[in-house]
């Protein structure tokens, strides 16, 4: 009997085993079949000025794209284009705020097929709880929240008319695991995941592929013009300094390819980078440690509150401590990125 009763032990894991191989095996046929081609595709990028945005728009002019590009600062956008001329990119770029429905239909009207759209365009804000205002939650989630759904709906129409489509929502892994000092930012990067994460269900019938990406830091430049609040020197040098250090943050290239293998094959969502990928798991699995651990960080790490509500740009926020020889891959990031 105990042989026996082992005997279908062993052929029930066995049969567990090859319906997991099997239900693998299509999902890998699956991804390939679905994989994108993107040469001779439009690409929109918001956001895509500076930053990860243009290093998204470098590389996808290299997969033969046609990339546009839109951003609110229009000095940046001419400089961002002649940059992606020059490497022989076909680019358009159109001034545009996201946050502004009108706006943004205008500029999909204008721009007329869009194969790709890629929301990207967002807003950095740094401090502790007690600096931060109501207006600065509903400014991130104008950016990060509404932002993408005015452009997600300007599209979706011609989209279905085609039955094809791909929508990449560029969150953050705060997104995910809910970071101190950056509370409008984390909240406003949980609804994008929200969002993101239920279009992918209603829209796939459609033709239309929805890509959720959470990655961790990156290094960008992006810290330069983020808005710091409270002891802004000092939120700035930590906030930079943990930016550029190479086993906590992640080359932008390295990160904008990931992007791009992602939005070809279709890939629900992507986690970029070790670390990002270990918070998010942490989070999940032992959240009582994940939270007392953040809030050790909160309390002995990150600087003290003060009373001010003003804010300042990293670049406006200069110390000791940054810039220095702790952030000098930022700050190369920075001058290649066109956040200088």
């Amino acid at each position: 009997m105990v042989n026996l009763m082992t005997e279908k032990n062993v052929t029930k894991a066995l049969t567990l085993v090859a319906g997991i191989a099997g239900l693998a095996l299509a999902g890998t046929l699956l991804k390939r079949r679905s994989r994108f081609d993107l040469e001779g595709k439009v690409v929109l990028i918001t956001g895509g000025s500076r930053g990860l945005g243009l290093v998204l728009a470098r590389q996808f002019a290299d997969e033969k794209a046609r990339v546009v590009i839109c951003a609110r600062d229009q000095i940046e956008l001419d400089r961002a284009r002649v940059d992606l001329q020059q490497q022989g990119a076909e680019v358009r770029s159109f001034p545009c705020d996201v946050t502004d429905p009108e706006a943004v239909q205008k500029m999909v009207d204008e721009i007329g097929q869009i194969d790709v759209l890629v929301n990207n365009a967002g807003i950095i804000q740094v401090g502790p709880l007690d600096t931060m205002t109501a207006e600065d939650f509903r400014r991130s989630l104008k950016t990060h929240f509404w932002g993408p759904l005015n452009t997600i709906l300007a599209v979706l129409p011609q989209m279905r008319m085609r039955k094809a489509g791909r929508i990449v929502n560029i969150s953050s892994v705060g997104g995910k695991v809910s970071v101190p000092h950056l509370l409008p930012y984390s909240a406003s990067k949980f609804a994008l995941v929200g969002l993101s994460k239920g279009l992918r269900s209603e829209l796939r019938k459609d033709g239309i592929l929805v890509t959720t990406v959470c990655p961790g830091l990156m290094r960008t430049g992006s810290p330069r013009n983020a808005e710091f609040k409270g002891k802004h020197r000092e939120e700035y040098a930590w906030f930079s300094i943990s930016d550029s250090l190479p086993f906590i943050s992640i080359n932008a290239e390295r990160a904008a390819y990931q992007i791009i293998e992602a939005t070809k094959e279709g890939r629900a969502a992507l986690t970029i980078s070790l670390p990002a990928k270990i918070a998010v798991l942490s989070d999940t699995l032992f959240p009582e440690f994940t939270a007392g651990l953040l809030s050790l960080v909160n309390d002995f790490v990150l600087p003290e509150s003060s009373a001010t509500t003003s804010s300042a740009k990293g670049k406006d926020s200069t110390s000791f401590w940054s810039p220095s020889w702790l952030t000098t891959l930022t700050d190369e990031a920075a001058l290649k990125n066109n956040e200088v």
